[in-house]
C-alpha cells in the first residue's frame, strides 16, 4: 500500500472535543471520524485494527467450541416485555416505532433475542450444551457518549450466550469463555487483568471483568497485595473488623447545635472531632420505599452493593420531601436514633464503635454520644462501604488492598435462569421432564479494546500499537527525490516485504523527512524502515521500533528474514 493513496487524513491539532488520549490519537492519525455524538466512521487504518481484534475473538471463540451467528439489530418490544427489562432497562434503550406503530428496540444486547432463538428450536437435553456467538453492532443511547470509542453510543460488540442443562454444565462452559477471553487479551498484546464484577443490567448470579490496566482508565481495580483477589470499585468487598464490643464507658446523648453545618467535613471541624467518629446517615428510596443506610464518616456508601443486599430492581438517594419525613429534619442533619424503617443497615465499619457524632434529626442539631444498642439498632450488619487503599483484603490474612486504574473492555456472565425462566426457554431431560435451560453470557467491546490499546501503548508522538493489531507491520520512509536511488530500493523492499506476506506502507509523499516521520510515530506503525543514502551506500536500512528509542543497520538482503522474525516472535500462539 502507497501512503499517497491512502485514505489517511491525519490532524496536526487536537480537536477541542477529544478528552481521552485514544481519541485525540484516533482522530489525529485519520483512524476515525466523527458523525454525531457517539457515533463513528471507521476509516481503513481504525478499520483495520477493528478487524484484527474481531479476528483474534473469533478464532478463540471458535477454538472455545462457539459457533458464530449473526441477529438482528432492531428488536420487538414483546421480546423485552417478556423478559421484563422494557421497563427497567432506562433511557440507555433506543425505542421506536414502525409504520404500523409496533414497538422496537434498536439493540444494547442480544438475550431476548438469542433464549427466543433457543427455546423455538432447541428441545432435548441431547442437543446441548450450546454457545453462539456474534459480532455485531449495538446502540446504547448513553446520557453522556465521550472518550471516543471508549464510551459510545453505537459500538461493535462481539456477545456470546451459553446454554446447558445443569450448573455443572453451565459452570463448564463458563470457565471455558474466561479461559479464551485470557488468550484472546493475550493474544492483542494487552495487560490486562480479571476483576470480580456485579451484573448490572444484565443480571445473574456472578460475572468478572477483563481490564486493560492504563493510567488514563475510567474505572478502578481494587487488588490484595498478597493473593490473587481483584474486583471492580462496585463489587470490591472489604472484609468486616473483628466483633468486638465497645469498651469503653457510653457518655450521654446530648444535642449540639450545628447552624448550617452539614456536611462531615463541616460538621467534624465545627465540633472538633474527627470524621471517623461521625456516622454518616443516608434514606435511599429502595423500589420506593425508604431505607436507611450508615457507615462511618470518613468512609462512603457503596450504593451497589446496597442495592445487591436488598434485591431491588431501583435504588437511588431518596429525595428531600422523603427525608424530612423519614428522619424529622431537612438534609444534612440525620441521624439513627429513633428511626421507624423497615430496613436500618449499618456497615461493618461500626461495629464495636461507641460515643459517636450525629444528626439531630432536627435542623441546625447534631447529637454527640451516640451509641449502638442504646440509642439506635440496626436490623442488620452487612459490607455497604467503599472499598479503600490500605484495607485489610476480604480473602487472606495479611494482604491489603491497593488500587489501580483499567478500562472494561470484556465481561463474563454466569446468568443461571434469569431468562429461561421468564421467558419460559427449557427442554426435556433424560426422564422426559421439562426443565429450565442454565444461561451464561460473554461480551467484548471491540472497539473499546482497540481505543483501550492506545490508552496502555502511546506517548507524546502518537500510538504505540501492539504488533498483533497494528494496521500495518511497517511503514518504509525513502529519503530523497522521488525519482532517486533511494526511492527506487524502496519500491523494490515494498515489493518484496508484501510477496513474503508482510503488511507494508510506502510513504511515497513528496514531504520533508521530518513530516514522514511523524506522521509515522502518530498512526503508530510498529516498525519503521528508512532508506536514506548513508545507508544505502552500505546496502542497509534504518530500522526503528517504535518502542525503542535508536534504530539498527539491517543488510539490505537480511530484511525480509529480519521483519519476517520480528512479526512471528510477536504472535502469541494459542496452547493446545
Amino acid at each position: 500500500m502507497r501512503l499517497s493513496k491512502m485514505f489517511a487524513p491525519t490532524l496536526k491539532e487536537i480537536p477541542s472535543d477529544a478528552e481521552a488520549i485514544s481519541h485525540q490519537l484516533m482522530l489525529r492519525g485519520g483512524m476515525i471520524r466523527k458523525l454525531a455524538a457517539g457515533i463513528y466512521d471507521y476509516l481503513p487504518l481504525g478499520l483495520r485494527t477493528i478487524r484484527k481484534v474481531e479476528q483474534i475473538v473469533r478464532e478463540e471463540m471458535n477454538r472455545a467450541g462457539a459457533q458464530e451467528l449473526l441477529l438482528p439489530a432492531v428488536q420487538p418490544a414483546e421480546l423485552w416485555q417478556e423478559s421484563g427489562r422494557w421497563q427497567f432497562y432506562g433511557p440507555e434503550l433506543l425505542r421506536l416505532r414502525d409504520r404500523h406503530q409496533r414497538e422496537f428496540c434498536i439493540g444494547p444486547t442480544h438475550e431476548e433475542v438469542i433464549t427466543e432463538l433457543v427455546r423455538r428450536d432447541v428441545r432435548s437435553y441431547r442437543e446441548l450444551p450450546i454457545n453462539l456467538y456474534q459480532i455485531q453492532t449495538k446502540f446504547r443511547d448513553e446520557v453522556r457518549p465521550r472518550f471516543g470509542l471508549m464510551r459510545g453510543r453505537e459500538f461493535i460488540m462481539k456477545d456470546a450466550y451459553s446454554f446447558d442443562v445443569d450448573d455443572d454444565g453451565a459452570n463448564a462452559s463458563y470457565e471455558a469463555m474466561r479461559q479464551a477471553y485470557h488468550r484472546i487479551f493475550t493474544r492483542c498484546g494487552l495487560r490486562f487483568r480479571e476483576v470480580e464484577a456485579d451484573s448490572g443490567n444484565i443480571g445473574g448470579s456472578f460475572s468478572a471483568e477483563f481490564m486493560v490496566l492504563a493510567d488514563t482508565g475510567e474505572d478502578a481495580i481494587i487488588y490484595c497485595d498478597s493473593c490473587g483477589y481483584a474486583a471492580n470499585l462496585e463489587k470490591a468487598e472489604v472484609a468486616p473488623p473483628p466483633d468486638v464490643p465497645f469498651a469503653g464507658a457510653m457518655q450521654p446523648m446530648k444535642k449540639a447545635p450545628t447552624p448550617n453545618q452539614r456536611t462531615i467535613e463541616e460538621v467534624s471541624a465545627f465540633l472538633r472531632v474527627q470524621p471517623r467518629d461521625l456516622i454518616k446517615t443516608l434514606v435511599f428510596a429502595a423500589d420506593g420505599k425508604p431505607v436507611v443506610a450508615l457507615v462511618q464518616g470518613d468512609h462512603e456508601i457503596n450504593p451497589v452493593k446496597l442495592q445487591r443486599l436488598l434485591k431491588a430492581d431501583l435504588l437511588e438517594l431518596a429525595d428531600p420531601a422523603t427525608i424530612e419525613q423519614v428522619t424529622g429534619a431537612p438534609v444534612g442533619f440525620a441521624g439513627p436514633q429513633g428511626l421507624k424503617v423497615e430496613h436500618l443497615i449499618a456497615d461493618f465499619s461500626l461495629r464495636g464503635r461507641g460515643n459517636m457524632v450525629a444528626g439531630g434529626n432536627e435542623v441546625d442539631v447534631h447529637v454527640t454520644g451516640v451509641n449502638l444498642g442504646r440509642d439506635f439498632a440496626p436490623t442488620r450488619f452487612a459490607d455497604i462501604r467503599q472499598a479503600e487503599v490500605g484495607d485489610a483484603c476480604p480473602r487472606c490474612a495479611p494482604g491489603k488492598l491497593c488500587q489501580q486504574r483499567g478500562i472494561e473492555v470484556g465481561h463474563i456472565f454466569k446468568l443461571g435462569t434469569k431468562y429461561s425462566k421468564t421467558m419460559r426457554c427449557t427442554f426435556l431431560d433424560e426422564n422426559g421432564a421439562e426443565k429450565e435451560m442454565i444461561m451464561g453470557c460473554y461480551g467484548i467491546g471491540i472497539g473499546r479494546t482497540a481505543a483501550a490499546a492506545i490508552e496502555q501503548n502511546h506517548d507524546e508522538h502518537g500510538v504505540i500499537w501492539p504488533l498483533p493489531l497494528a494496521p500495518y507491520h511497517a511503514i518504509i520512509v525513502p529519503i530523497g527525490k522521488v525519482d532517486g536511488a533511494e526511492f527506487q530500493a524502496a519500491v523494490k523492499l515494498h515489493e518484496e516485504l508484501e510477496a513474503a506476506g508482510l503488511e507494508v506502507v510506502l510513504d511515497d509523499r513528496d514531504e520533508r523527512p521530518g513530516v514522514k516521520f511523524k506522521d509515522a510515530d502518530l498512526i503508530g506503525f510498529p516498525l519503521r524502515l528508512t532508506l536514506g543514502k548513508k545507508a544505502l551506500d552500505q546496502q542497509a536500512v534504518e530500522l526503528k521500533r517504535r518502542d525503542a528509542k535508536d534504530f539498527e543497520l539491517v543488510p539490505l538482503g537480511d530484511v525480509v528474514n529480519k521483519i519476517t522474525a520480528i512479526v512471528n516472535e510477536k504472535k502469541y500462539v494459542a496452547p493446545c
